[in-house]
């Protein structure tokens, strides 16, 4: 599912029009990523939760030359599923 097929189930079941479909999902995306820039996690009860992770610095390899580079330390968004969506899937 694509982000354009989201908005058009989200409007479905919402029984709202595509617009304003596509508005509260923007807001949705917004809100998180806003959160997770301030270092903050977002939490649903039921589906997972949202957090930032710092990946330490270490040496990799270039793959071209086998030369060794150096990889800065980086701040990555982390998803852990709650139990009601593995549970879904299961």
């Amino acid at each position: 599912m694509n982000k354009s097929e989201l908005i058009e189930h989200i409007a479905k079941q919402a029984d709202i029009s595509k617009a304003a479909a596509g508005r509260a999902l923007e807001a949705v995306i917004g809100g998180v990523r806003t959160t997770l820039k301030k270092g903050g996690t977002v939490s649903l009860v039921g589906f997972g939760t949202f957090a930032v992770s710092t990946r330490a610095a270490r040496t990799g390899r270039n793959p071209r030359t086998g030369d060794a580079i150096k990889i800065k330390k980086a701040k990555v968004p982390k998803f852990r599923p709650g139990k009601a969506l593995k549970d879904a899937v299961n």
